[in-house]
């Protein structure tokens, strides 16, 4: 069992038991979604790949289902804002890991300690976090990164006449694509508990610090007119008894 399928098979399971209902609502997930998600990627793994001809075939597990899940966190993604930072962190992630792809190639990295692909996924995770922000563009990003670099490759392949099939999805881009998504989530959720805490908690983070106290912009907006209101109606007060 690849690394990839079994961190499927694991968070598959804290998914079903409850354990990462809060990871998901903060990324404003279902989590039978997600469990489904995450059953069809491991089912789709041992499906055969798809041809699309010219020796290129596409893998159902490791790219479409990915895919899709992406396509559908992206519908669901709140702003526009975060939209365009997952499609810039996810190619910017890409184009890293492609690049860093040229220098572990060969069997002396492929080994259990350097895996080349635990690399791209732990550097995907990383930019994807840096790029993305949020927790929900930092997964997008760390998928989609792993995907499009693995169909640059083959689109490199097809071009240079690399003999032999070319697989998106295959291989161990599957262990690549989860390792980087998890670890953008992983990233983006400990960062940002650690910064909503400072703030004063979940409750907080929108609000601003004035005076040793949590305060809303809009709260401080509505005290200063309140407050001015309150003044008018005095000055008004004292010229109507000096009359």
């Amino acid at each position: 069992m690849s690394l990839g399928i079994l961190l499927l098979s694991i968070l598959t399971i804290l998914v079903l038991f409850g354990f990462a209902g809060g990871v998901l609502d903060r990324m404003r997930l279902n989590d039978k979604a997600v469990a489904l998600f995450l059953i069809a990627m491991i089912i789709g793994t041992f499906l055969p790949d798809i041809p699309l001809g010219n020796r290129l075939s596409i893998n159902i597990g490791g790219a479409i289902i990915p895919i899709a899940l992406v396509v559908y966190l992206f519908v669901k993604a709140g702003t526009v804002k975060e939209k365009i930072r997952s499609i810039l962190a996810s190619i910017i992630s890409a184009m890293i890991v492609f690049f860093i792809s040229k220098f572990f190639t060969g069997d002396e990295y492929s080994t259990i300690f350097s895996d080349p692909f635990l690399i791209y996924g732990l550097i995907g995770g990383l930019v994807s976090y840096i790029i993305g922000r949020s927790r929900r563009a930092a997964f997008m990003a760390g998928i989609m990164g792993i995907v499009l670099s693995d169909l640059l490759q083959a689109v490199l392949n097809i071009i240079n006449g690399i003999p032999g099939e070319i697989r998106i999805g295959g291989a161990g881009v599957i262990d690549a694509t989860v390792i980087s998504g998890i670890i953008a989530v992983i990233l983006a959720e400990i960062i940002g508990e650690t910064r909503e805490k400072i703030q004063g908690g979940t409750d907080k983070k929108d609000m601003t610090f004035n005076h040793s106290e949590f305060a809303s912009s809009l709260g401080e907006k509505l005290l200063k007119k309140d407050q001015k209101k309150d003044k008018n109606i005095i000055d008004k007060g004292r010229d109507q008894d000096e009359k």
